[in-house]
């Protein structure tokens, strides 16, 4: 995965979320979970590193807006 910027992580409330599971199916079901609390850039796709258990999911956070606006 690339690296974090550090224009990802600023300020308080800002974060980079990485979510590793078995399967793709899991990974967005906890993106969507987090989607309906608080505003998120949504990944679209899962990635696979070598040599490690199942696949992972990097996406963005942002806890000052409201994820229904």
């Amino acid at each position: 995965m690339r690296q974090i910027n550090e224009a990802h992580v600023a300020v308080p409330g800002l974060a980079v979320v990485e979510v590793a599971a078995a399967d793709d199916e899991t990974t967005f079901a906890v993106q969507e979970l987090l989607a309906g609390r608080c505003a998120i850039a949504p990944a679209d796709r899962t990635t696979r590193e070598p040599e490690e258990p199942g696949v992972r999911l990097r996406f963005f956070l942002d806890l000052h807006q409201d994820a229904n606006a």
